[in-house]
Protein backbone atom coordinates (compact mmCIF):
# COMPACT_ATOMS: atom_id res chain seq x y z
CA UNK A 1 0.00 0.00 0.00
CA UNK A 2 1.13 3.53 -0.79
CA UNK A 3 0.25 6.29 1.65
CA UNK A 4 1.08 10.00 1.82
CA UNK A 5 2.96 11.46 4.78
CA UNK A 6 0.39 14.26 5.08
CA UNK A 7 -2.32 11.61 5.45
CA UNK A 8 -0.52 10.08 8.41
CA UNK A 9 0.22 13.41 10.08
CA UNK A 10 -2.12 13.82 13.03
CA UNK A 11 -2.94 10.11 13.36
CA UNK A 12 -3.29 9.01 16.99
CA UNK A 13 -0.57 6.73 18.34
CA UNK A 14 -1.90 3.94 20.52
CA UNK A 15 0.54 2.03 22.70
CA UNK A 16 -0.31 -1.27 24.39
CA UNK A 17 -1.71 0.64 27.37
CA UNK A 18 -3.11 3.86 25.94
CA UNK A 19 -2.62 6.78 23.60
CA UNK A 20 0.80 8.47 23.68
CA UNK A 21 0.15 11.31 21.23
CA UNK A 22 -0.11 11.94 17.51
CA UNK A 23 2.10 11.70 14.43
CA UNK A 24 3.98 14.96 13.97
CA UNK A 25 6.46 14.24 11.17
CA UNK A 26 9.06 11.70 10.00
CA UNK A 27 12.81 11.32 9.78
CA UNK A 28 14.19 9.65 6.66
CA UNK A 29 17.74 8.90 5.57
CA UNK A 30 19.17 10.61 2.51
CA UNK A 31 20.86 7.42 1.26
CA UNK A 32 17.91 5.09 0.66
CA UNK A 33 15.17 7.71 1.20
CA UNK A 34 13.47 5.46 3.72
CA UNK A 35 11.48 6.45 6.82
CA UNK A 36 13.54 5.57 9.89
CA UNK A 37 11.46 7.20 12.61
CA UNK A 38 8.00 8.52 13.22
CA UNK A 39 8.10 11.56 15.49
CA UNK A 40 5.34 11.70 18.10
CA UNK A 41 3.70 14.88 19.35
CA UNK A 42 3.09 13.95 23.00
CA UNK A 43 1.20 17.06 24.14
CA UNK A 44 2.97 17.64 27.43
CA UNK A 45 3.97 14.05 28.11
CA UNK A 46 7.78 13.90 28.12
CA UNK A 47 7.91 17.66 27.48
CA UNK A 48 11.17 18.86 25.94
CA UNK A 49 12.00 15.52 24.40
CA UNK A 50 11.40 14.00 21.01
CA UNK A 51 9.76 10.60 21.02
CA UNK A 52 11.06 8.68 18.00
CA UNK A 53 9.25 5.50 17.01
CA UNK A 54 10.89 3.10 14.55
CA UNK A 55 8.74 1.29 11.96
CA UNK A 56 9.86 -1.88 13.76
CA UNK A 57 7.47 -0.96 16.59
CA UNK A 58 4.44 -0.23 14.40
CA UNK A 59 1.82 -2.94 14.03
CA UNK A 60 -1.31 -1.65 12.26
CA UNK A 61 -2.68 1.48 10.63
CA UNK A 62 -6.39 2.08 10.97
CA UNK A 63 -7.38 4.53 8.25
CA UNK A 64 -11.03 4.68 9.29
CA UNK A 65 -10.23 5.79 12.86
CA UNK A 66 -7.03 7.62 12.00
CA UNK A 67 -4.70 5.81 14.38
CA UNK A 68 -1.55 3.70 14.43
CA UNK A 69 -0.95 0.89 16.90
CA UNK A 70 2.45 0.52 18.54
CA UNK A 71 3.72 -2.69 20.07
CA UNK A 72 5.16 -0.90 23.12
CA UNK A 73 3.99 0.16 26.57
CA UNK A 74 4.16 3.73 27.79
CA UNK A 75 6.76 2.67 30.36
CA UNK A 76 8.94 1.11 27.66
CA UNK A 77 8.81 4.34 25.66
CA UNK A 78 9.41 6.54 28.71
CA UNK A 79 12.51 4.56 29.67
CA UNK A 80 13.90 4.54 26.14
CA UNK A 81 16.77 6.83 25.06
CA UNK A 82 15.04 10.15 24.44
CA UNK A 83 16.28 12.99 22.28
CA UNK A 84 16.20 16.64 23.25
CA UNK A 85 14.07 18.57 20.78
CA UNK A 86 16.90 20.94 19.85
CA UNK A 87 19.48 18.22 19.23
CA UNK A 88 20.23 16.46 15.92
CA UNK A 89 19.86 12.69 15.63
CA UNK A 90 23.39 11.31 15.91
CA UNK A 91 24.48 7.79 14.99
CA UNK A 92 25.50 7.27 18.61
CA UNK A 93 21.95 8.07 19.68
CA UNK A 94 20.53 5.71 17.03
CA UNK A 95 22.82 2.92 18.22
CA UNK A 96 21.52 3.36 21.76
CA UNK A 97 17.90 3.26 20.55
CA UNK A 98 18.37 0.15 18.44
CA UNK A 99 20.24 -1.58 21.23
CA UNK A 100 17.51 -0.67 23.75
CA UNK A 101 14.73 -2.09 21.58
CA UNK A 102 16.81 -4.99 20.27
CA UNK A 103 16.45 -4.27 16.57
CA UNK A 104 19.03 -4.96 13.85
CA UNK A 105 20.62 -1.68 12.79
CA UNK A 106 19.45 -0.61 9.36
CA UNK A 107 22.82 0.78 8.24
CA UNK A 108 24.61 -2.50 8.91
CA UNK A 109 24.19 -4.09 5.50
CA UNK A 110 23.69 -3.64 1.79
CA UNK A 111 19.87 -3.50 1.82
CA UNK A 112 17.41 -0.85 2.92
CA UNK A 113 16.96 -2.50 6.33
CA UNK A 114 20.46 -3.88 6.71
CA UNK A 115 20.40 -7.49 5.62
CA UNK A 116 16.91 -7.32 4.11
CA UNK A 117 14.89 -5.00 1.85
CA UNK A 118 12.01 -5.35 4.31
CA UNK A 119 11.53 -5.13 8.06
CA UNK A 120 11.97 -8.80 8.88
CA UNK A 121 9.25 -10.23 11.12
CA UNK A 122 8.03 -6.73 11.88
CA UNK A 123 5.54 -4.42 10.25
CA UNK A 124 5.94 -5.44 6.63
CA UNK A 125 3.89 -7.02 3.86
CA UNK A 126 0.90 -4.74 4.28
CA UNK A 127 1.20 -3.62 7.90
CA UNK A 128 0.85 -7.05 9.49
CA UNK A 129 1.23 -7.33 13.23
CA UNK A 130 4.34 -8.78 14.75
CA UNK A 131 7.58 -8.05 16.53
CA UNK A 132 11.11 -8.68 15.26
CA UNK A 133 12.85 -11.76 16.54
CA UNK A 134 16.18 -11.25 14.76
CA UNK A 135 17.50 -8.99 17.51
CA UNK A 136 21.01 -7.68 17.76
CA UNK A 137 23.39 -8.40 20.60
CA UNK A 138 22.69 -5.67 23.10
CA UNK A 139 26.33 -5.57 24.15
CA UNK A 140 27.70 -5.04 20.65
CA UNK A 141 26.18 -4.02 17.33
CA UNK A 142 27.82 -5.99 14.53
CA UNK A 143 27.97 -4.45 11.07
CA UNK A 144 29.33 -5.88 7.85
CA UNK A 145 31.56 -4.42 5.16
CA UNK A 146 28.57 -2.84 3.41
CA UNK A 147 27.63 -0.59 6.32
CA UNK A 148 27.15 3.14 5.72
CA UNK A 149 26.70 6.30 7.76
CA UNK A 150 23.08 7.49 7.85
CA UNK A 151 22.15 11.16 7.67
CA UNK A 152 18.57 11.85 8.69
CA UNK A 153 16.33 14.53 7.23
CA UNK A 154 12.95 15.84 8.39
CA UNK A 155 9.92 15.55 6.11
CA UNK A 156 8.63 18.86 7.47
CA UNK A 157 11.91 20.59 6.60
CA UNK A 158 12.40 19.01 3.15
CA UNK A 159 8.77 19.64 2.21
CA UNK A 160 9.00 22.91 0.28
CA UNK A 161 12.45 22.27 -1.22
CA UNK A 162 12.79 23.66 -4.74
CA UNK A 163 12.92 21.24 -7.67
CA UNK A 164 15.38 22.47 -10.31
CA UNK A 165 15.72 20.99 -13.79
CA UNK A 166 18.67 21.48 -16.12
CA UNK A 167 17.14 24.71 -17.41
CA UNK A 168 15.61 26.20 -14.27
CA UNK A 169 13.18 25.76 -11.41
CA UNK A 170 10.03 23.74 -11.94
CA UNK A 171 8.28 23.43 -8.57
CA UNK A 172 8.63 22.41 -4.95
CA UNK A 173 8.16 19.26 -2.87
CA UNK A 174 4.59 19.12 -1.60
CA UNK A 175 4.46 15.66 -0.04
CA UNK A 176 6.01 12.20 0.17
CA UNK A 177 4.47 8.91 -0.99
CA UNK A 178 5.50 6.04 1.31
CA UNK A 179 5.42 2.31 0.60
CA UNK A 180 4.24 0.44 3.69
CA UNK A 181 6.18 -2.77 2.96
CA UNK A 182 9.53 -1.23 3.83
CA UNK A 183 8.70 2.44 4.55
CA UNK A 184 10.67 3.66 1.54
CA UNK A 185 9.72 7.01 0.04
CA UNK A 186 8.63 5.92 -3.43
CA UNK A 187 7.73 9.30 -4.87
CA UNK A 188 7.94 13.00 -4.20
CA UNK A 189 4.78 14.92 -5.04
CA UNK A 190 5.91 18.05 -6.87
CA UNK A 191 3.69 21.12 -6.95
CA UNK A 192 4.43 23.36 -9.94
CA UNK A 193 1.87 26.08 -9.23
CA UNK A 194 4.48 28.79 -8.58
CA UNK A 195 6.02 28.23 -12.01
CA UNK A 196 3.25 26.68 -14.11
CA UNK A 197 -0.56 26.61 -13.83
CA UNK A 198 -1.41 24.35 -10.89
CA UNK A 199 -0.21 20.91 -11.94
CA UNK A 200 1.24 18.25 -9.62
CA UNK A 201 3.58 15.51 -10.82
CA UNK A 202 5.55 12.65 -9.27
CA UNK A 203 9.26 11.92 -9.37
CA UNK A 204 11.18 9.12 -7.70
CA UNK A 205 14.10 9.91 -5.37
CA UNK A 206 16.11 7.53 -7.58
CA UNK A 207 15.81 10.00 -10.45
CA UNK A 208 17.39 12.85 -8.49
CA UNK A 209 20.81 13.98 -9.70
CA UNK A 210 21.92 15.70 -6.49
CA UNK A 211 20.64 17.74 -3.55
CA UNK A 212 21.99 20.97 -2.12
CA UNK A 213 20.85 20.56 1.48
CA UNK A 214 22.25 23.96 2.48
CA UNK A 215 20.32 25.79 -0.26
CA UNK A 216 17.22 23.52 -0.09
CA UNK A 217 17.39 22.67 -3.81
CA UNK A 218 16.79 19.28 -5.45
CA UNK A 219 18.44 18.90 -8.87
CA UNK A 220 17.02 16.56 -11.49
CA UNK A 221 18.84 15.86 -14.76
CA UNK A 222 15.89 16.67 -17.05
CA UNK A 223 14.57 19.82 -18.68
CA UNK A 224 11.58 21.59 -17.18
CA UNK A 225 9.32 20.80 -20.11
CA UNK A 226 9.89 17.07 -19.65
CA UNK A 227 8.70 17.30 -16.05
CA UNK A 228 5.71 19.40 -17.07
CA UNK A 229 4.67 16.89 -19.73
CA UNK A 230 4.94 13.92 -17.36
CA UNK A 231 1.75 12.12 -16.19
CA UNK A 232 -0.25 14.45 -13.96
CA UNK A 233 -0.98 13.51 -10.36
CA UNK A 234 -4.15 14.55 -8.53
CA UNK A 235 -5.74 13.27 -5.32
CA UNK A 236 -8.48 11.74 -7.46
CA UNK A 237 -6.10 9.68 -9.60
CA UNK A 238 -5.72 6.03 -8.62
CA UNK A 239 -2.00 5.51 -8.14
CA UNK A 240 -1.90 1.86 -9.21
CA UNK A 241 0.60 -0.26 -11.11
CA UNK A 242 -0.70 0.92 -14.50
CA UNK A 243 -0.12 4.55 -13.54
CA UNK A 244 3.32 3.74 -12.11
CA UNK A 245 4.33 1.77 -15.20
CA UNK A 246 3.31 4.67 -17.43
CA UNK A 247 5.27 7.09 -15.24
CA UNK A 248 8.42 4.97 -15.23
CA UNK A 249 8.22 4.39 -18.97
CA UNK A 250 7.86 8.11 -19.56
CA UNK A 251 11.13 8.77 -17.75
CA UNK A 252 12.69 5.61 -19.24
CA UNK A 253 13.38 4.29 -15.76
CA UNK A 254 12.90 0.75 -14.39
CA UNK A 255 10.15 0.21 -11.84
CA UNK A 256 11.16 -0.25 -8.22
CA UNK A 257 9.12 -3.47 -8.18
CA UNK A 258 11.62 -4.94 -10.65
CA UNK A 259 14.53 -4.19 -8.32
CA UNK A 260 12.79 -5.71 -5.31
CA UNK A 261 11.02 -8.66 -6.93
CA UNK A 262 7.62 -7.33 -5.97
CA UNK A 263 4.38 -8.66 -7.38
CA UNK A 264 2.35 -6.68 -9.90
CA UNK A 265 -0.59 -6.15 -7.56
CA UNK A 266 -2.04 -2.64 -7.66
CA UNK A 267 -0.83 -0.24 -5.01
CA UNK A 268 -3.67 2.13 -4.20
CA UNK A 269 -2.64 5.47 -2.77
CA UNK A 270 -4.48 6.37 0.43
Amino acid sequence: MLIKSKTLKGYKLNSLDGEIGKVEEFYFDDHYWTIRYLIAQTRGWLTGWQVLISPYELTTINKEDGNISINLTKKKIEESPLLETDKPVSQQYEESVYSYYGHPIYWGGASIWGSSPYIENGMNLGMTAGFPTNVINKEKSVVDNNSWNPHLQSTDVVRGYTIRGTDGDIGHIDDFVIEDKNWAIRYLIIDTKNWWPGKKVLISPKWIDRIDWAESIVYVNVVRDQIMQSPEYTDEILLNRDYETNLHQYYDQPGYWVDESETTDNKNLK
